[in-house]
């Protein structure tokens, strides 16, 4: 396997992710309930403009399309016994877009949670959790992934077995979790538990981060968490573009380029290495978000007043550092 991502991140102050996947397949016509890791083999040219758009707009890093590309949640489809199938599929077509630039551009692996529920609370063993993401994990190898990427965890359990798993498969890998219940993940880890868990791990992620949740802003307090644990370990910041709403029976989100490009940097500033967005980021915020990167100084650390007044009030008033005083809830939001 490359090492192309531990390459990049000991050249670069910054590397730009990309966007979303289920938001930007939707508007190429993606139903709901629909897998879209089918795609990969029924409609491998879309998935390749899904790529490509995202390196066009200035991603040096991508993620493929294979969130629930597990047997667990393809099992809701009938199609357990296609997932190192379609997880190869993703992964081809993503290195066949990356190896046409003359740039560097990572093909990051994409690896959803299971959807079921952990031992002892629920019936998914370790065991057959370590099972299902290393054969996930085969199959992106196998397509030419330079880097796993595991991503919207909420249980410690399940990223400990994904980490077991990618030991086995031999290849690097990243690992983000969703902070989106009042500061912590919905299984109630906090910044710090996450920090504190990965660098226990035998097998311990390239960069940790941050993902999806509830908006840019409870993103971007989460990272202050990670920083505050004071690890070296470079950090991720995948924050959604905006806040989501229902308009005509669909979910938009209101999040404009110029936000993003302002949460970019914020992110940069508060100490993320890596940043992208999750839902709702489409390639025109890629653009805005790098330019923002390339031309905007560095800054101090952002202040949580800081963060609100360009991105908008915190979703709660708790900040999931595990402190016994909430931080104060913020309501200002940014200028129109």
């Amino acid at each position: 396997m490359t090492n192309a991502l531990s390459q990049m991140l000991a050249a670069r102050d910054w590397i730009l992710a990309d966007g979303a996947t289920g938001t930007n397949l939707f508007n190429m016509g993606l139903q709901s309930g629909d897998a879209p890791e089918m795609w990969n083999d029924e409609h491998p040219d879309r998935i390749e403009l899904l790529y490509k758009q995202a390196v066009d707009a200035g991603s040096d890093l991508f993620l493929t399309n294979s969130f629930g590309g597990n047997a667990a949640r393809l099992k809701l489809h009938g199609a357990q016994k296609r997932a190192r199938e379609l997880s190869r599929i993703s992964a081809e077509i993503g290195r066949e877009v990356a190896d046409r630039y003359d740039r560097p551009v990572i093909v990051a692996g994409s690896v959803g949670p299971t959807g079921e529920i952990m031992a002892p609370m629920g019936a998914l063993t370790h065991e057959l959790a370590v099972e299902i993401f290393h054969e996930q994990a085969e199959g992106l190898k196998e397509g030419g992934a330079d880097v796993l990427w595991l991503e919207t965890i909420s249980a410690p359990e399940e990223y400990k077995a994904a980490a077991e798993a990618f030991k086995l498969a031999d290849i690097p890998w990243c690992g983000t979790m969703s902070f989106d219940t009042a500061g912590r993940t919905m299984m109630g880890l906090t910044s710090a538990d996450m920090v504190n868990m990965v660098d226990k791990l035998g097998n311990t992620p390239l960069a940790y981060g941050a993902n999806c949740g509830v908006g840019a802003s409870d993103l971007l307090r989460t990272v202050l968490g990670f920083v505050a644990q004071g690890s070296e370990r470079p950090i991720i910041a995948k924050g959604n573009a905006g806040i989501p709403k229902y308009h005509d029976g669909h979910i938009h989100y209101d999040g404009t380029p110029d936000l993003m490009a302002d949460y970019a940097v914020l992110a940069r500033d508060a100490g993320a290495t890596i940043i992208g967005g999750c839902c709702g980021t489409m390639p025109e915020h890629l653009s805005k978000m790098r330019e923002a990167l390339e031309t905007r100084p560095r800054g101090e650390r952002p202040t949580l007043d800081q963060i609100t007044d360009a991105l908008g009030a915190f979703s709660s008033a708790a900040d999931g550092t595990g402190d016994d005083t909430p931080a104060p809830r913020r309501n200002r939001r940014r200028r129109a």
